[in-house]
């Protein structure tokens, strides 16, 4: 009998180990809010013995009533530019980096599908990371294969949100 393997574990998961590790070692914390990811990338970093100290919170937004009412995002964000977007991105990290108190913030907002929403194409995503020395936001259209298209994406865009936190500790590292 086959077992069904996850899209998850076909990942290195020294990545967020790395994170972890290097948060710690810099004395550091980060936080996260997400929404097509739906809370992968805090379950990822708490699965690292360790988190608890340099893992502040997760938020996951998935309405734009709670972008709006806990992270802080404009309405007229929302409205303008839609939740799918670099701008919405960069107002969830801001938010959930002054709720957590976090030195580093990662948010993530994208469609997963299956249908493309609010204009916008099945694995387009946004990733925005926030800290006193750096901000970054990209935009990523995330091609998946085959079957379990939401589950590559989320996993896809909670790499790069990892490899976009290690960038931001090489750069504190080399002040």
């Amino acid at each position: 009998m086959s077992q069904a393997v996850s899209y998850y574990d076909m990942f290195d998961k020294d990545k967020q180990t790395e994170v972890v590790r290097g948060l710690s070692r810099l004395h550091l914390t980060v936080a996260a809010a997400e929404s097509c990811t739906g809370g992968l990338i805090a379950a990822r970093l708490t699965d690292v013995p360790g988190a608890s100290a340099v893992f502040h919170c997760g938020v996951v937004s998935y309405s734009n009533e709670i972008k709006t009412a806990v992270l802080g995002v404009k309405p007229e964000t929302l409205r303008d530019f839609s939740a799918v977007s670099a701008e919405t991105a960069a107002e969830m990290a801001a938010g959930v980096r002054r709720i957590a108190g976090a030195d580093i913030a990662v948010a993530v907002t994208g469609n997963a599908g299956p249908e493309p929403s609010e204009g916008k194409p099945v694995g387009e995503v946004f990733i925005s990371v926030l800290c006193g020395w750096h901000q970054e936001t990209v935009r990523l259209n995330l091609k998946p294969e085959g079957r379990n298209t939401r589950e590559q994406i989320r996993y896809m865009a909670s790499e790069k949100a990892f490899d976009m936190i290690l960038q931001a500790l090489k750069m504190r590292e080399g002040q």
